[in-house]
């Protein structure tokens, strides 16, 4: 009876977040004394899961996967916790996981918990801390099923090296036309830049740049730091940037580990959006723009002149200790 972690990967390689449910997962497994044991779709290098204490890696490969298919990826965790007796899963709380989770804790008559932020604290009653009301405080849960699945908040418990030696076994799912009565038709993708779910820094824009044609000191700051570049609701409606930037809660949720935001007042749907982000740097001509209240640090100054001293200095920085 092993906890299985579901591990996501995008053209045959995994995320960030594959590597921090498994993290949370070994953990799971050794309060429960038992083993962790992976689903993978279509990724390759199964093996490096071993880093982060997963004893067993079941690899479904099939083309029909290439793209995400909630229902589809669904039946694979299904027939996986099935043969594994699986009575705990662990899954991230991503867009795509939010989606199919709900589709296994109805199969398998389990309990489904999202946004939890920390390693079970109790496990006789299962209870986990999770955070609610778009980050603003936080819950204690009890999960009473006999199944449960646990969405693991991103960025929340971290990658945790645990090395084992994994064992790698093909896992097959027999599938019908049903099971992609639902398809992907198209996938837009950012190409050759960190994605703002995955990055460990953001750099994020609003209206105070004034326009798109001054977006480039955003992108080079963005460089210096190996970065994912972003941007306020306002920018994205007047087409300075893409909506795929569009981070906050009407956009893309960050949960990163430094989110810089420059020339953005802090409106209550962005702050909401960002507030998981361990430490927000702020950088605004406005004393009052109401981002300051929720920064761990702010620079009161305008961007034009604060943005291109802070790149000459990490270009410093960098120079200085390469």
């Amino acid at each position: 009876m092993s906890v299985l972690v579901y591990t996501e990967s995008d053209n045959g390689k995994f995320k960030k977040n594959a590597f921090e449910v498994a993290s949370y997962a070994s953990e799971v497994a050794k309060l429960l004394g038992t083993t962790a044991t992976a689903i993978s779709i279509n990724a390759d290098e199964n093996e490096s899961l071993g880093q982060y204490g997963i004893s067993k890696v079941l690899h479904v490969s099939n083309d029909k996967l290439k793209l995400f298919n909630a229902k589809a990826n669904a039946k694979a965790i299904i027939a996986a916790a099935k043969q594994e007796g699986a009575k705990v899963i662990i899954v991230s709380s991503s867009s795509d996981t939010k989606f199919l989770a709900p589709i296994v804790a109805a199969e398998l008559g389990a309990g489904y918990v999202s946004n939890v932020m920390a390693a079970p604290e109790s496990t006789a009653p299962f209870t986990v801390k999770r955070s609610v009301f778009s980050n603003k405080g936080f819950a204690h849960t009890q999960i009473l099923t006999d199944i449960k699945i646990i969405g693991v908040s991103n960025n929340s418990f971290g990658l945790v090296e645990n090395n084992v030696s994994a064992s790698i076994e093909a896992f097959s799912v027999e599938y019908t036309d049903a099971d992609f009565s639902t398809k992907s038709t198209e996938v837009d993708k950012v190409v050759g830049k960190t994605s703002i779910a995955d990055a460990d820094i953001v750099v994020s824009g609003g209206r105070g740049l004034k326009g798109p044609e001054n977006w480039g000191m955003i992108e080079e700051l963005a460089d210096i730091l190996g970065a994912a570049t972003a941007c306020s609701k306002p920018v994205s409606d007047m087409g300075w940037r893409p909506h795929s930037e569009h981070v906050g809660q009407t956009g893309k949720p960050v949960a990163c580990n430094l989110y810089i935001a420059i020339g953005i007042s802090g409106a209550i749907q962005h702050l909401a959006g960002v507030s998981a982000s361990k430490t927000k740097v702020v950088i605004n001509i406005d004393p009052e723009a109401p981002f300051f209240k929720a920064a761990d640090y702010g620079i009161v100054g305008d961007a034009f002149d604060v943005v291109p001293k802070l790149i000459e200095k990490l270009k410093e920085f960098k120079a200085q200790n390469a």
